[in-house]
């Protein structure tokens, strides 16, 4: 990535030197006036380098994911593909597709991002327009004006009279050191950024409405589980009272067991509030006001695990993610921003001309004789001017700094990779031990079943089994949930499918 800097290094060396300074800009300001406007002053911009590394971990990433048993469909395969169009689909829920749909179509966020697009092209095309082609305007004027020719010392006294003109005017800047064309190259810049920028909001918007659909799924299936346990400590806390009643147990049985019946009864609405936020945050994700909107309700079925999962490598991660396009578009920017400056140092050429009409009755106007015309050219250059040596450096200290940020964004961005590639691994292992972990809570629960049934064991150690088996079923939906999560978060680590259009 260090390679960015390398055109602009070379324009640093011309600026060392005072006396190399002057003759290159004298021969640059020669060759340009040869060849009419031709040459363009300050560096070329070169797209950065990518990263010279082949892989995101220290440590190679299994190819496939760890199976948990009795699960179908929760093996995973990093495969080496592009991100499919439309990834959301891949979690197979059409409510989710339906969610997404009506979320591109009336979030305000992307209305924005489309506007503000849009009005950098129009800024494009505005200054192109006053700069690449000349300027005419149109005038036409009357004046009235009195002369005394007693003050001049000739007969005739005060006279007035009337003047009538009409003319043409044509301007033109001749673009000696492209300052005009490196302006022009920075609002390019600009509106490959606002471009990018949309892309970047269009797959944050997709990613945030799928992430928030699967936490409302996994909500609503931690609620349902944790009322389940709440009605097996209730069970197991009644049946405790009683036999305190009965002399065979003692109060401070019933005293833990009241706790725990409590602490999962308060934990309850704690999940419930989140679910309604889950909703709250769909409403205004699709566009919809939270207190009237016509919310889709997720549970974990509606999902299901895509089995291969694209991976690019980071050569071209850093040529597709909408942030790090963005990032260079910034970098193009500061480049041309830095020829502008430049530029200020250099001559500055202006032609005009002008074709017209003067007289002193309307009727005149155009009438033979009347006819005026002037042509001009301006030479300007800067003798002494500190503020243009400053603008240059300022102008050179920002291009540092879009460098800068271009290669954190960089990093940042390979990092994003590098962690969800670890979690979808760990996590596929955290699961295949919580459902070994839910099979013998099961099992554990069928021979408390088959003994309580025989007399061999108390209905307390079946409640007991019960609230277990729940407990490690709210585990076991968590880490459901979470490898959901995963997928999402890598199709958007790898920038989507988004497909650069030119």
């Amino acid at each position: 990535m260090e390679s960015i800097f390398n055109t602009k290094a070379g324009a640093r060396e011309d600026m060392k030197s005072p006396l190399r300074k002057r003759i290159v800009r004298g021969v640059g300001f020669a060759l340009c006036l040869g060849g009419i406007a031709g040459c363009t002053v300050g560096p070329d911009f070169k797209r950065p380098d990518a990263p010279q590394v082949s892989g995101y971990t220290t440590t190679p990433v299994a190819e496939q994911t760890v199976a948990s048993p009795g699960i179908l469909g929760n093996e995973q395969r990093l495969v080496t593909a592009q991100v499919p169009a439309g990834w959301w689909k891949e979690l197979n829920s059409a409510k989710l597709n339906s969610s997404i749909e009506l979320a591109f179509k009336a979030s305000p966020t992307l209305s924005a991002a489309q506007a503000t697009l849009r009005q950098a092209e129009q800024n494009y095309a505005a200054q192109s327009g006053s700069t690449e082609l000349p300027q005419v305007n149109a005038n036409l004027g009357a004046q009235r004006q009195g002369t005394n020719s007693a003050a001049m010392g000739l007969p005739g006294g005060e006279r007035t009279s009337n003047l009538y003109n009409a003319s043409v005017a044509v301007s033109y800047e001749l673009d000696l050191a492209g300052g005009s064309r490196r302006g022009l190259e920075a609002l390019a810049a600009q509106v490959d950024y606002k471009s990018f920028q949309l892309e970047g909001a269009r797959l944050d918007l997709a990613a945030n409405v799928a992430l928030a659909a699967i936490s409302q799924a996994q909500l609503t299936a931690q609620i349902e589980a944790s009322k389940e346990i709440l009605r097996a400590q209730q069970e197991q806390l009644d049946i405790t009272r009683k036999r305190l009643n009965a002399g065979a147990a003692s109060e401070n049985e019933v005293l833990a067991l009241q706790t725990e019946v409590e602490q999962t009864r308060a934990g309850i609405p704690g999940l419930q509030n989140r679910l309604e936020q889950s909703r709250h945050l769909l409403a205004v994700l699709t566009g919809q006001f939270p207190g009237a909107a016509d919310v889709q309700s997720f549970t974990l079925a509606d999902f299901s695990l895509p089995a291969d999962l694209p991976m690019s490598v980071p050569s071209e991660l850093v040529r597709r993610r909408p942030d790090i396009r963005a990032s260079e578009a910034l970098l193009h920017a500061a480049s041309a921003q830095y020829g502008v400056a430049i530029a200020k140092l250099y001559p500055q050429l202006t032609l005009t001309g002008n074709l017209g009409s003067q007289a002193l009755t309307t009727a005149s106007l155009f009438g033979p004789g009347s006819l005026i015309w002037s042509l001009g050219g301006q030479l300007a250059q800067p003798l002494f001017n500190p503020g243009l040596r400053s603008n240059t450096r300022a102008a050179e200290a920002g291009l540092d700094a879009a460098g800068a940020n271009y290669r954190q964004t960089v990093l940042q961005a390979l990092r994003n990779v590098a962690d969800v590639l670890r979690t979808i691994e760990s996590d596929a292992e955290a699961q295949l031990s919580l459902v070994t972990a839910g099979e013998s809570a099961h099992q554990s629960l069928v021979l408390i079943q088959r003994q309580y049934a025989l007399g061999a064991a108390s209905y307390v150690q079946l409640l007991q089994a019960q609230q277990q088996a729940q407990q490690v079923r709210i585990n076991v939906l968590a880490i459901q949930a979470q490898r959901l999560f995963n997928t999402v978060v890598l199709y958007q680590a790898m920038g989507g499918d988004w497909v650069e259009p030119r």
